[in-house]
């Protein structure tokens, strides 16, 4: 049976924000018992309904100085006060609620993933034979992938990659005693984001619509997201809006003739159809008549086409570290590895 609108907030409250965002379970649980709150969250599409959703609508007013009361109440870490001004705003400004919510997907953070993608790139780059890499993200959102070579990373077994001196620092636990690949990803000649919505991180509006989306008693991300903003900001990725399938060939264009592309996805082809995915491997294939082309992906188990899963089941919890070299005449894919937590653990498993 399904549940209704205000048990699916209560639920949010109660299970999704409880231990991690206090003031995210009172301001959900307070809307779940406010009738008022209800109805003017369901002129919103249904689709947009969603807690996430209208509670990162409600913080982008917050951020943006429209809703003063939610804001201070949000700064204060008081969760009644954060419950009653949410509602409020919810009251007075509806439509202005839902038209952010109609107009914005809500963004996942990015945080991480450079864990996983800085050794497996590194090691597309050795398997090419490639002094240099363009690199394609899709599903790119703001691009924070794409400065995965300039961050630092240090794993729980000691090792460390990537630029000590950099803002941005991630950490990331080995899982069993295999250490990942040491070298460095080369001179990254092109960065290109693909998106159906990509998110311009020296855009104003948009850099706020990223903060909005985290909760606002989660001081140390949202440290980590204003880190990560600035450094990309400092050379901007180019950015493709549209399907991914559709676009890959421009963005393959950008790539200097000398240079690897090397096509990256995390947890991004969840989102595609079975078909499209085929596709899209078909694509990576096309553009592979000139000159070599890898792709490196963090995906569930079984969603990358080509990509072995170890036996490992679908439900499994984990995602499979996924390795394709597209040369002239053979394609070379191989699972090198199985992550966890969107990659803040990890476990490298191929000889290299």
């Amino acid at each position: 049976m399904a549940r209704t609108l205000a048990q699916v907030y209560r639920h949010f409250g109660e299970a999704d924000a409880a231990g991690t965002s206090p003031l995210y379970e009172h301001v959900a649980v307070a809307l779940s018992e406010s009738g008022e709150a209800l109805r003017a969250i369901e002129t919103a599409p249904a689709r947009k309904r969603q807690p996430a959703v209208i509670l990162a609508a409600l913080h982008d007013l917050a951020l943006a100085g429209r809703a003063p009361a939610l804001a201070a109440a949000y700064a204060a870490r008081d969760g009644d006060a954060a419950a009653d001004a949410a509602i409020g705003v919810l009251l007075r400004m509806t439509d202005s609620v839902v038209a952010i919510a109609v107009r914005r997907p809500v963004r996942a953070a990015e945080t991480g993933r450079g864990a996983v993608l800085y050794p497996a790139i590194a090691e597309a780059a050795r398997r090419a034979g490639a002094q240099a890499v363009g690199l394609i993200d899709v599903g790119c959102s703001a691009g924070l992938n794409l400065t995965v070579d300039r961050v630092g990373i240090t794993y729980s077994n000691g090792q460390s990659l990537g630029d000590p001196s950099s803002p941005v620092q991630l950490a990331a636990s080995i899982v069993g005693g295999r250490p990942v690949p040491g070298r460095a990803v080369p001179e990254v000649v092109a960065r290109v984001g693909i998106d159906l919505d990509p998110v311009d991180v020296t855009d104003g509006d948009d850099a706020r619509w990223l903060r909005a989306c985290l909760e606002p008693d989660q001081p140390e991300r949202a440290a980590k997201l204003e880190a990560e903003l600035a450094l990309a900001a400092t050379a901007p990725p180019l950015l493709l809006r549209g399907d991914a399938v559709e676009v890959l060939p421009d963005a393959f264009a950008r790539v200097p003739a000398d240079a690897l592309p090397v096509v990256t996805t995390t947890w991004a082809l969840s989102r595609f159809p079975l078909e499209s995915r085929l596709r899209f491997l078909h694509r990576l294939g096309d553009a592979a008549t000139d000159r070599a082309v890898a792709w490196v992906s963090a995906e569930g188990v079984g969603v990358a086409p080509a990509i072995p899963t170890f036996g490992d089941r679908r439900a499994s919890g984990h995602s499979i570290i996924g390795l394709a070299v597209f040369g002239q005449s053979a394609l070379r894919t191989e699972a090198v590895g199985r992550c966890w937590s969107r990659g803040r653990l990890l476990a490298w498993l191929a000889d290299s």
